[in-house]
């Protein structure tokens, strides 16, 4: 099939490699502008960029879809379809309507949970038994489009959003491959009375609060990690906690009960195993209380 890709980050990577692999013709990749990052803010492509050009594929990069001269180049393509992967932009009507079967799309939950900007993050912190994959046949309404094939996986006590996303994006593309093979099935219509939304991840969001139990505690940091990273205040830093477990404990919440970073909540603790001080790189607990001991006693604020 002629197909137009669109994406950004590492997650639509793999969804592109395979739908090569498979030998679809690619015949344009759209990704966002290359943007300022990282501490000295040099503009760098995004990966979905970065990898078109190494597989010699044509990129367009337009800040937006919604001008008459954007939609005509895009329709000039005359592809099959277009698969849309965490591309960042809203596709206007005229876009979703130009490929002769329609515009498919990875989304990384099991619709109709979990639409919009970070399903996967709200799964974990929600405490979601479980995650998944949807292909969906694209409307112009916010993920509402009926779904041609879904797979669930299980999260469990150790799932972090890293760790989800890698499974996702696996998983993703390839269910997108199998879709394709036969790109003129309706799919099944959402259910209406099962809707939720995974509204975009808030900076804000991401200090711990001890003064809940445990095990939701443990599933905002797993869910946040590692980025933003869920964060507390230990002996005046602030400190990343990207690995933890729950274990039996009391306290007062946010009290450390022993050097081994075990921490008060408002029932049972969770004790970090992996953690990131500001301005230092991810360490595993033993190692990072090598340099930093958090004795006993300690507030984790």
């Amino acid at each position: 099939m002629r197909l137009v890709f669109m994406g950004t980050p590492e997650f639509s990577c793999l969804a592109l490699q395979a739908l090569v692999d498979a030998g679809h013709e690619i015949v344009c990749v759209y990704s966002q502008p290359p943007r300022p990052k990282g501490r000295g803010m040099e503009v760098q492509k995004q990966p979905l960029h970065a990898l078109a050009e190494q597989l010699g594929l044509q990129v367009r990069t337009p800040l937006s879809l919604k001008s008459t001269e954007e939609q005509f180049h895009f329709a000039a393509l005359k592809a099959d379809a277009a698969v849309v992967v965490a591309y960042g932009l809203l596709l206007p009507k005229a876009v979703l309507d130009a490929p002769k079967f329609g515009c498919f799309n990875i989304h990384a939950s099991l619709l109709p949970r979990w639409r919009g900007a970070a399903p996967i993050q709200r799964a974990i912190m929600a405490g979601d038994a479980q995650s998944g994959v949807a292909i969906m046949r694209m409307e112009e309404g916010l993920d509402t489009g009926p779904v041609l094939l879904m797979q669930a996986i299980p999260i469990t006590v150790q799932t972090t959003a890293a760790s989800l996303h890698d499974e996702l994006a696996v998983l993703g593309a390839k269910l997108m491959v199998q879709v394709l093979q036969n790109p003129s099935v309706h799919g099944t219509p959402q259910p209406v009375d099962s809707v939720t939304y995974a509204r975009k991840i808030d900076k804000a969001e991401a200090h711990i609060n001890f003064n809940q139990p445990a095990g939701q505690v443990r599933n905002h940091i797993h869910g946040l990690s590692p980025f933003p990273g869920a964060w507390c205040m230990l002996n005046g830093a602030r400190v990343k906690l990207l690995n933890v477990e729950v274990v039996e404990g009391q306290a007062e919440a946010g009290t450390v009960l022993e050097s081994a970073l075990t921490i008060a909540c408002a029932t049972k603790a969770i004790r970090a195993t992996r953690l990131q001080r500001e301005g230092k790189g991810p360490m595993d607990a033993e190692i990072f209380l090598r340099g930093f001991p958090v004795p006993a006693g300690t507030w984790a604020t």
